[in-house]
């Protein structure tokens, strides 16, 4: 009897102290992680990292979640709501804004170790930092650059820009119009996402858009440094002709096939599109890599980094920032980006002599980096609803022809400004 009392009381203690707030959980610590990973080399990078930190960190499992950039927005909105968000998460600054603000992301200001804070500069920080808080960790980035049909540009003997002497924005219309011909085209605008194309090189310009006032409230106003990439691009499908229609509407992987076809000779595309073209382009095809144009601002231009955050609600903060700081490790970090394509963020990791190669274009996306800049909605409340709504609709029908570069500017600001009044009453 009294080993049956004295078994009982060992249960119920035991059952206890599992309750405790302060006693450790049996077993390992669980986060999911999820990753929007999605190019081959890139989800293989991660899933390494992932295996190798839960073969070192016996006591906090990190599972592998594979998310979608589709979906990312409305399924991490579900996700909060519901009380079943990733512990760690993948992201773009751009779309933390109403996540930050709404409470539903950690603050991590006080929880970055000193070494991950000081590698990355200011300026990326700015990308997440939201009021006084920062709320995501930015470690990748793509500037947009030209891939160019390196035989009809030599064929055509224009000058080829390199990083220190770049095309102007209306030099970049000139060589296009001396690309086109019948059945061919200078330049292709794959602008599906007109908006982040058209906000980030418009830095270049001058442009900025968004204006926040002494309140601290934004407003939408179209100036004369939003009208030069806007205009380029209007000019070369309606004008010149020197750009298709078609493509308007296209993502930039459905140009790929007209760039190795001849019927492009120029593809605007983001950085990591390098990928795709090394594993789809034909033999005989030899592409470049060219700096986007210039403007009155230079080769700068905007950039919404990929980011790592940790939900609010994760119970696990300390450990999900911990195993942010191990994939972000310099020599981590080279591989991510070397996995996606793309240029990290860490001063460290950009000095890695596999980013300065001729090889694929990378010296010439590795120059470019210290001009990239946040972008100018970043810190903006309500833009997802207003690129949607508003911003989208807009630049397809300027860019096809169908408005005004005043009817642009009325919709924009008129619009705009009705739609992120509501988000910061």
């Amino acid at each position: 009897m009294r080993t049956r009392i004295t078994l009982a009381l060992a249960v119920l203690l035991l059952l206890l102290a599992g309750c405790s707030p302060g006693a450790p959980a049996d077993g390992p610590v669980t986060l999911r992680f999820q990753s929007l990973a999605w190019q081959p080399d890139s989800v293989a990078a991660t899933k390494e990292l992932v295996g190798e930190w839960n073969a070192t960190h016996p006591d906090v499992k990190v599972e592998y979640v594979q998310g979608s950039w589709d979906s990312v927005h409305d399924q991490l909105l579900t996700s909060f709501e519901g009380g079943e968000a990733p512990d760690v998460i993948h992201d773009a600054s751009d779309d933390l804004a109403d996540f930050a603000y709404g409470g539903y992301l950690a603050d991590l200001s006080g929880l970055l170790p000193a070494r991950l804070a000081s590698d990355i500069p200011r300026g990326s920080w700015e990308t997440a930092t939201f009021g006084r808080g920062v709320y995501g960790v930015p470690f990748l980035q793509e500037p947009r650059v030209l891939i160019a049909d390196a035989d009809r540009l030599r064929a055509a003997k224009v000058r080829m820009p390199t990083p220190g002497h770049p095309w102007s924005w209306p030099e970049f219309r000139q060589v296009a119009k001396k690309l086109t011909g019948p059945g061919r085209y200078g330049v292709a605008w794959p602008l599906k996402e007109p908006v982040s194309a058209t906000l980030n090189l418009s830095l270049s310009a001058g442009g900025r858009l968004f204006h926040r006032g002494a309140d601290g409230k934004v407003t939408v106003r179209f100036e004369a440094g939003d009208e030069v990439v806007a205009r380029t691009i209007h000019d070369q499908v309606a004008v010149d002709r020197s750009a298709p229609a078609s493509t308007l509407g296209s993502g930039g992987a459905d140009t790929l096939p007209g760039l190795f076809g001849g019927r492009y000779a120029m593809v605007p595309l983001g950085f990591s599109y390098r990928q795709q073209i090394v594993r789809q382009a034909p033999e005989d095809f030899h592409w470049q890599v060219l700096p986007a144009p210039a403007g009155a601002g230079g080769l700068t231009q905007g950039v919404s980094p990929q980011t790592l955050s940790v939900s609010a609600d994760c119970p696990h903060k300390k450990e999900a920032v911990a195993f942010i700081d191990f994939l972000l490790r310099p020599r981590n970090m080279v591989r991510l980006a070397l996995g996606d394509w793309m240029l990290p963020t860490g001063t460290q990791a950009l000095k890695d002599p596999a980013l300065h190669t001729a090889r694929h274009g990378w010296a010439t996306g590795t120059a470019l980096a210290a001009r990239l800049r946040p972008a100018p909605a970043q810190s903006v409340r309500g833009y997802p609803e207003w690129k949607d709504k508003v911003a989208t609709p807009a630049y397809q029908r300027y860019y096809s022809g169908a408005s005004t570069l005043a009817e642009l500017r009325h919709r924009l600001e008129r619009d705009g400004n009705l739609v992120l009044a509501r988000y910061q009453r």
